[in-house]
C-alpha cells in the first residue's frame, strides 16, 4: 500500500517492477486503473514529456516483446509472461488463469469491488497485489491504509512532497497558488493537501455526501444494526443491468431510517435479484424510479409488471429534480443509522458506504468548475439509489407499531364458524419446538 504524492512516479515504478518480475517469474500481470480509458490515455498511448517516447515502450522495450494487442492493451513477452492494462470499471471481464500480480493505480478512485473479485485469484496463485494512490478523502483507500499499517503481511508507506523533496518550496508555493486561483482559497487548499501532502482529512473533493457521511461516522451512526423482525425490510432500486442496479435495504423504526443491508446483483436476471431478497426475508415495499414502466426488449411487459408477478410490492417514487433528490438524501443521511460490522451484511454495506463517499460531481476541465450532474463512474448508481431512498423512506413509516407476534398457538372461531389459527405454520412449529426445549 503506497500512498504517495502526485508526480512521485508511482506508475513508472509499477511498470518497471512488473517487467522485472514478469521476466524472472513468468505469469499474468495486470495493471488496473479506475477506468479502462484512463489506462489507455495515461499509459498505453501516453508519451513521456521528458523523453518524447511512449511510456509503455520505455517500460517494456521492443526487444522483450513477442506481440502486442492494441485493442485490449495486452503485451506478451518473449518468455511467455503477459502484462495487461485493465480498468476497475470492467473488472469482471478479467477471466482466465489467475494473475501472478495485480497493481491498482489511483486506488482511491477505483471500484473497491475489483479487489474483492481479484483477491481469490491472487491468493490461489500466491501472488501479490499493490495499491498505489493519492488520498481522496476518508474512503476505502483510507480504510485499507489503516489496516495495512498494523498488518505484518503488508508493506505500507505514505510519502508526502515534504518527505521526498521532489519539488522546491517555490514550486510548492506556485502549485498552491494555482490550485487556489482555479478553485478558490478553501477548495484549492484541499486539493493541494490531498495531492501533495497526502492528507486524508475531509471528504473527497466534489463529493455530494462527503460532509454528511463524515458527520455520521463521528456521531457513531455507522455501527451494528440488527434487523428487527417485527418491522418489514423495504428496498430501494436504481434500474439498470446488474452492477448498475444497486439495492438499498432499510427499515423505519420509531420514525428513523435504519439502513440494514446493501445488494448489488451479480447477474442480469431479475428473478435472481428477487430470489436473493426473498431468501433474506426482505418482503417490504420495493421503491423504484419511473423508468420501471418502460417495456423490456422483446416483450410488452415492464419490470414493474414482472416484479408484481414475482410476488414483490413495487411502488414508484415521485419524480423530482436531481437537486431535490440530493437534498432529500442529505437529510436522510443526517437522520439514519447504517449497519457496519465484520459479518456478511457489513461487508456488503461497506461497498455501499464507500459508494456514498465517492459519489461526486463531474469536473469541467475547461471551465475549471464542477458540473451539476454526477460523474459517471462505479459510485454513480449507488448514490442515485440512495437519492431515491431519501425520497421514499417516509412513505414506509407505519401508522403505528406492529402488534407483537403471538408466542403461543391459539385458535379462534370466526363469525362464519371458520376456525382460524393466530400463527402461520412456521411460527406454530417454532413455538412447539420452543415449548419442547423448555420442557426438557
Amino acid at each position: 500500500m503506497a500512498v504517495w504524492h502526485r508526480r512521485a512516479g508511482k506508475d513508472e515504478i509499477v511498470m518497471n517492477a512488473m517487467r522485472e518480475l514478469a521476466w524472472k517469474q513468468p505469469g499474468t500481470y495486470w495493471h488496473c486503473f479506475p477506468e479502462q480509458k484512463q489506462a489507455r490515455k495515461a499509459i498505453w498511448n501516453g508519451v513521456n514529456g521528458h523523453t518524447g517516447k511512449r511510456r509503455i515502450l520505455e517500460a517494456f522495450p521492443p526487444q522483450l516483446i513477442k506481440r502486442m494487442q492494441d485493442d485490449d492493451m495486452f503485451i506478451e513477452l518473449n518468455n511467455g509472461a503477459t502484462y495487461q492494462l485493465i480498468g476497475s470499471d470492467r473488472y469482471d471481464s478479467t477471466v482466465g488463469s489467475g494473475p501472478k500480480g495485480v497493481a491498482y493505480s489511483e486506488w482511491a478512485l477505483s471500484n473497491p469491488a475489483a479487489w474483492a473479485y481479484h483477491s481469490p485469484m491472487i491468493r490461489e496463485s500466491k501472488g501479490f497485489a499493490a495499491f498505489i494512490t493519492t488520498p481522496r478523502g476518508n474512503n476505502h483507500a483510507k480504510t485499507m491504509y489503516d489496516r495495512a499499517l498494523s498488518n505484518p503481511n503488508w508493506f505500507c508507506e505514505k510519502l508526502s512532497i515534504e518527505e521526498t523533496g521532489a519539488l522546491s518550496q517555490d514550486d510548492l508555493a506556485e502549485a498552491l497558488q494555482e490550485y487556489q486561483d482555479l478553485h478558490g482559497m478553501e477548495l484549492g487548499l484541499s486539493f493541494f493537501e490531498q495531492e501533495y501532502l497526502c492528507s486524508f482529512a475531509g471528504a473527497m473533493v466534489g463529493a455530494y455526501f462527503g460532509a454528511e457521511m463524515s458527520k455520521a461516522e463521528r456521531a457513531g451512526r455507522l455501527r451494528t444494526v440488527e434487523i428487527d423482525p417485527k418491522y418489514p425490510v423495504h428496498t430501494v432500486w436504481d434500474l439498470g443491468k446488474a452492477v448498475n442496479n444497486p439495492i438499498w435495504c432499510f427499515q423505519v423504526i420509531a420514525g428513523q431510517p435504519r439502513i440494514v443491508d446493501f445488494y448489488r446483483p451479480e447477474t442480469d436476471d431479475l428473478e435472481d435479484w428477487v430470489k436473493w431478497l426473498n431468501d433474506k426475508g426482505y418482503h417490504g415495499n420495493d421503491y423504484v424510479p419511473h423508468d420501471i414502466l418502460v417495456a423490456e426488449w422483446g416483450t410488452k411487459r415492464t419490470r414493474f409488471d414482472t416484479l408484481k408477478l414475482l410476488g414483490r410490492h413495487p411502488k414508484r417514487i415521485a419524480r423530482v429534480s436531481v437537486a431535490d433528490g440530493l437534498q432529500a438524501a442529505r437529510k436522510t443521511i443526517n437522520e439514519a443509522i447504517f449497519h457496519a460490522g465484520d459479518d456478511e451484511r457489513g461487508e456488503r454495506m461497506q461497498l455501499g458506504v464507500d459508494g456514498l463517499k465517492a459519489y461526486r460531481r463531474e469536473w469541467d476541465d475547461e471551465l475549471k468548475t464542477f458540473r451539476e450532474n454526477p460523474l459517471k463512474d462505479w459510485a454513480e448508481h449507488i448514490g442515485s439509489a440512495f437519492r431515491y431512498l431519501g425520497l421514499s423512506w417516509k412513505d414506509a413509516i407505519p401508522d403505528k407499531a406492529p402488534p407483537p407476534k403471538p408466542k403461543e398457538l391459539e385458535y379462534i372461531a370466526t363469525a362464519t364458524g371458520v376456525i382460524m389459527g393466530n400463527m402461520d405454520v412456521k411460527a406454530a412449529v417454532d413455538a412447539m419446538v420452543r415449548r419442547r426445549r423448555e420442557a426438557e
